[in-house]
C-alpha cells in the first residue's frame, strides 16, 4: 500500500498532494484517522469522470485487499461512494439465495446511498473490515432493508436486501456516516483476532454440544 490522496471535483473534494490516476490501488486508512469519523459529502454529479476514476481505483484496491465491500473515506476520499460484492464464496453456510446477490452481477456501485429499514428484527453476525485488520467483531444489523441510491451511469438504483445482502450494506454505508462496526457491537468481548477466530468457533461449538446433550 502506499499514501494516495484524491482530486479535487464533484466527487473526491479538494485533495492535498496528488489526483487520483485511473486504476490505482489506494492506501486505506484504519482506524483512529479522522477521514474515517467524518459524516462524507454527496456526490454532485455520479456521471461526472472523477466519480468512475475514483470508483475504478476502489475496485482495484478492494480487489487487491481481497474485501467485499469498500466506502471512499476508506480510501481518504469523503465523499458518499461505496461499492460491495457478495459472489457465493464469501456467503457465510446456510445463507440462502434470496439474501444473496444476483451473481450475474455481483458488483454494485452505489452514490449517494439512502436505506429504509423494513423491519424491527435484528440479526446478529461477524464482520471484519478492511480498515481495522486483523480483527472480527459480532455486530447486529437489521434483517430487512431497501437501498437506494445512483449507479455511475446516473440512473437510480433501489433493491431489496436481507440477512447477508443486507449487512454488507449497512457495513459499507455505516462508513459514510463516520461509524465502524466496533461501535455497533453491544459487546466487546466479541471484538477478536481473526488468527483466534477458530478457537472461538471450535469453543462455541462445544458449548452447544454440552447444551444439547444436557
Amino acid at each position: 500500500m502506499r499514501d494516495v490522496s484524491a482530486q479535487a471535483g464533484p466527487v473526491a473534494g479538494k485533495a492535498e498532494h496528488h489526483h487520483i490516476p485511473t486504476m490505482a490501488i489506494l492506501k486505506i486508512a484504519r482506524m483512529g484517522h479522522p477521514v474515517l469519523s467524518r459524516v462524507a459529502e454527496p456526490v454532485a454529479d455520479p456521471r461526472a469522470p472523477e466519480a468512475r476514476a475514483l470508483v475504478a481505483s476502489m475496485v482495484e484496491t478492494m480487489i487487491d485487499a481481497n474485501g467485499a465491500g469498500l466506502a471512499a473515506p476508506q480510501v481518504y476520499v469523503p465523499r458518499r461512494v461505496v461499492i460491495f460484492q457478495a459472489p457465493p464464496e464469501r456467503m457465510p453456510e446456510g445463507v440462502g439465495e434470496e439474501e444473496a446477490f444476483d451473481h450475474t452481477a455481483a458488483l454494485t456501485v452505489l452514490i449517494n446511498p439512502e436505506i429504509e429499514i423494513l423491519t424491527s428484527e435484528i440479526q446478529m453476525g461477524w464482520e471484519g473490515c478492511l480498515s481495522v485488520p486483523g480483527l472480527r467483531g459480532l455486530v447486529p444489523r437489521y434483517a430487512d432493508i431497501v437501498y437506494r441510491g445512483f449507479g455511475l451511469d446516473g440512473q437510480p438504483i433501489e433493491r431489496r436486501a436481507k440477512g447477508f445482502h443486507a449487512r454488507v450494506v449497512q457495513h459499507e454505508c455505516d462508513h459514510l456516516d463516520g461509524i465502524l462496526y466496533p461501535q455497533r457491537m453491544t459487546d466487546l468481548r466479541d471484538l477478536i483476532f481473526e488468527s483466534e477466530a477458530r478457537h472461538r468457533m471450535e469453543a462455541e461449538a462445544a458449548r452447544q454440544k454440552e447444551k444439547a446433550n444436557a
